[in-house]
This record gives C-alpha cells, structure tokens and sequence, in this order.
C-alpha cells in the first residue's frame, strides 16, 4: 500500500513540476511529509496533508481496493482522461471527505450504488464520455443518480449501449429498462407491436455537439470547459452550468445564436478568438450577467448588431483585433455603447473598409462622421461643382444665411433678449 501511494504522489508531484507558481506550494508540502526508507530507496509520504488529488490524462486502467484509504483529508479527487475500464467496489474506502470526483473521459462500463456508499460528502461526480452499458448491472447506480438530492451526480452520461437505449442520459431514462429480458429495451413480458419491426425508422434529428463529449472538463484550479480545436461548426449543446471558463477558440463556428450560452450562467471568461464568426444575433449573450472577460479576435466581424451587447453588465476586458471592421454607420453601436461603459478596457478595434479610414481607430472615424467627409472635400481648391472650391458643409451654411435674410427682422436676430415684444398687424 505505501508503494502505491508513493506512486501516485510522484505523478501528482509530476504533474505540477514545470510551472514555477506552483514551486512554493510544493516545497512548502514537502515540508510537511514524512521521509522513510524501506528496501533501501528513499520514499516520501504526504497523504496527511493533501487535499486535492489530479491523476487527469494519464493511462490508468484499474482501481483497486483501498487505493486512496490514507488520503483521509482528500476533498478532490481527479481521474479524468485516463483509461479507467475497472473500478472495485472499495476503490474510494476511507475518503469520508470528498466533495468532488470526476470520473469523465474514461473506459468505464458499468458501476454500483456500492462505489458511492464509503463517499456521504460527495457533491460532484462527472461520469460522461465512458461506453456505458445500461443492462440490470447499471441499476442501482442509475436509482442513485436519479435521487432529487444527487441533482449535481451523473448529469450528462448516457448509454452506449444496448442499441435501443444508446444515447439515454442515466438521469432521465426509465430504470426498469435496464432489465429488459430482450435487450431490445422492452419491459419484461411486454412485446412489440405487430409490423412494427418492418417499419422504416424515421430520420435522427440533427442536434449539436454535445459539450460533455466532446470538450474536456477541468475543475482546478478553476471550472473549466476546454473546447479548443474540435472542429465545431456550432456552439455545442448541454453546457455544463458551473464552469466560469470556456475556450472555444480555434474552431469553425460562424454565428453565435440567441440564449447559447444561457444555461452557463456563472461564466466569467468565454473565448471564441480564431473562429470564423461574422453573425452574432441580438441576445446571442443573454444569461452570462457575470462575464467579465470576452475574446472575439481573429474572426470575420464587420459590426455589432444593436443590442448585442446589452446583457454584459460586469464585462471589463473585450478583445476585437484582427477583424475586418467596416467604419460606416452600423459601426456606431458598438462605439456607443463602449462609450457609456468606461470601465471596459477594449484593443483591436481598427477600420479595415472603405479605403479613405483603412487604419483609422473606430472611434476617431465616429468623431468625425459628422464632420468633413474625405469625398466631400475638392483635393484641388478653385475646380468643382461649386466654382469656389468649396466644401459642403460652406455651402449647407451659406444656404441657411440666405434662409435667415428672408425672414421677419424680429426673427433674424437669433441672441436672445431679456424683454421683447413683437406686435403683429
């Protein structure tokens, strides 16, 4: 048992090596650990002091009895991505203080309610991305999920097999289903109706990516969902609710669509940077009332639809460079609006079309909209259409001089006065 649980503190200690944040956490826990030897080679045990346990994208395949019975203070437990295909039914003995065990990306077949019995604390149990096979093994695991107050255990993980319940979710499907003697997913005794295995199955309806399967979830030191380079076309569908980091970026998606990414409701950072999006519809954010970092760089956006961005009440950092941003007068919303919101630090909001304000910045294009215009302006002074080289905004106010000189004298005069008193006849 200690030559396990030296193994898994050297891949725990492994995977935090490189990062020099992290270099006095670690020397400061090794301080804590107990050193001993045994067979001759020097072996160092920090069991009584580790609280969260990351074993993610490794090649483990099989937990054991008491694998982890000496991590007694052990609140997160994290072994996702790796090759898990057996589990024991006392793997997790002895840990009565985890909240979190995240499970997803995995081999896993079949389970038991008798996995969860030595965990009363647990709170987050992902289980998506395994080949699960909902027969009669899977059922009272199922039952456990489906209970109201594990509303946070399973969510996301469905069947891949047999065929006739490929693609249930664990929480919703019907329990007695995972009996049925025919495997064709049948209640006992029930049979199916006549002819009804001659008819042509109709059509699957065309859904999304599922997140779950295909993004990776990471829950240290933040939630996180990782999308980047899946070749998504779309946002994918069932986000995960309590992520508050999502990388979409990299991928193939050209328009974001009203209430997306409603059910993210705690999100503070989205990145969609290296997409080819050119469309975002009106409430295309609604719902992320706490984001406060947004990354739309290298897309295709020529202007914001009004309105797009009027749910981001707590955003202050939005990235928009390389885009090809056209200065006319549908550009004017979003200088408006970042306007009134001042404590928005924004970059990379430069003119690429028409060519007079290619390079311009935006917002000095919107400063000058209702001033001279390049086109307007005769590049040779003496030639045009008005003989006197002009501009247009000279002659709108000649005009209106010639306007005023046709009124009353009363009214000619546009200082105000204290008393005036005008009789008509």
């Amino acid at each position: 048992m200690r030559l396990l649980s030296a193994l898994l503190l050297l891949l725990l200690l492994r995977s935090t090596e490189p990062r020099k944040g992290r270099a006095n956490a670690v020397k400061r826990q090794t301080s804590e650990c107990k050193e001993y030897m045994e067979a001759g080679e020097k072996y160092l045990d920090c069991q009584d002091h580790i609280h969260h346990l990351l074993l993610a994208r490794n090649k483990i395949q099989v937990l054991r009895d008491n694998t982890f019975s000496q991590f007694k203070i052990l609140k997160s437990l994290d072994l996702q991505q790796n090759e898990l295909y057996m589990v024991e039914e006392e793997a997790f003995a002895g840990l009565g203080q985890l909240t979190t065990l995240l499970l997803q990306h995995n081999q896993m077949k079949t389970a038991s309610e008798e996995h969860l019995l030595p965990l009363p604390n647990l709170r987050y149990l992902r289980l998506y991305d395994n080949p699960w096979d909902c027969r009669c093994s899977l059922d009272s695991l199922v039952r456990t999920l489906q209970v109201p107050s594990n509303r946070n255990l399973g969510n996301y993980a469905k069947c891949s097999e047999p065929d006739a319940l490929r693609g249930q979710k664990l929480k919703k499907m019907r329990p007695e289903l995972l009996c049925a003697e025919d495997g064709e997913g049948h209640l006992p005794g029930q049979k199916p109706q006549e002819g009804q295995g001659s008819l042509p199955k109709p059509p699957p309806i065309k859904k999304y990516p599922d997140a779950n399967s295909l993004c990776h979830t990471y829950m240290f030191p933040k939630p996180m969902l990782d999308c980047k380079s899946k070749e998504l076309k779309n946002i994918p569908s069932s986000l995960p609710s309590d992520i508050v980091r999502m990388d979409l970026s990299s991928n193939s998606i050209t328009q974001l669509r009203p209430k997306e990414f409603v059910a993210a409701r705690d999100l503070k950072l989205l990145n969609l940077s290296s997409n080819s999006l050119d469309q975002i519809d009106t409430a295309a954010f609604a719902g992320l009332l706490y984001l406060r970092e947004l990354d739309l760089s290298n897309n295709s956006l020529h202007y914001f639809q009004y309105g797009v961005l009027e749910d981001l009440y707590f955003l202050r950092m939005l990235n928009l460079g390389d885009n090809p941003w056209v200065c006319d007068y549908n550009i004017h919303y979003l200088i408006y609006w970042l306007k009134h919101h001042p404590g928005v630090a924004y970059s990379g909001l430069i003119c690429t079309e028409p060519q007079e304000f290619r390079g311009w910045p935006v917002e000095n294009y919107v400063k000058t909209y209702n001033g001279e215009c390049p086109n307007d302006k005769d590049p040779q002074p003496g030639k045009g259409d008005t003989g006197q080289g002009q501009t247009a905004q000279e002659l709108v106010a000649e005009t209106e001089e010639a306007e005023m000189e046709l009124l009353p004298k009363p009214l000619r005069d546009p200082r105000p006065k204290k008393y005036e008193v005008t009789r008509l006849t």
